[in-house]
């Protein structure tokens, strides 16, 4: 897996400092919350949680990188980071997390995909 350059100056979308927003999200390219945001992420590609980011969500992204505070499930096709500004409290399940020494991290975390036998085909490697 070929993990994609992110350039936060070329986002799809932002949701500013001083704005809330309850419902689905779906979006390409990638996506930056500054904001308040409540409710559901579906999108393949990769979403940005800037340090004054608050998020309760279920998402459902290829890439998200926290820098803001995350309360909810997070499931990544590609990858998870959680920088040394960022709080998540939750669920986690990526085939790839990376977590920056002072970051808060409350939960559960699984690994998935290729570097995980296991998943592939039901049991372990002999």
């Amino acid at each position: 897996m070929k993990d994609k350059k992110v350039d936060e100056d070329k986002l799809s979308g932002f949701l500013d400092a001083g704005t809330a927003f309850d419902g689905t999200l779906k979006f390409r390219g990638s996506f930056r919350i500054d904001g308040e945001f409540k409710g559901k992420v579906e999108a393949d590609a990769v979403l940005i949680i800037g340090p004054k980011g608050k998020v309760e969500a279920e998402l459902n992204v290829s890439h998200v990188i926290i820098n803001g505070s995350f309360n909810g499930t997070i499931k990544s096709s590609e990858k998870v980071e959680v920088n040394r500004e960022g709080r998540v409290v939750g669920v986690i399940v990526t085939p790839k997390l990376i977590v920056e020494e002072g970051a808060f991290l409350d939960a559960q975390c699984q690994t998935t995909g290729p570097e995980n036998p296991i998943a592939q085909n039901g049991t372990e490697p002999r």
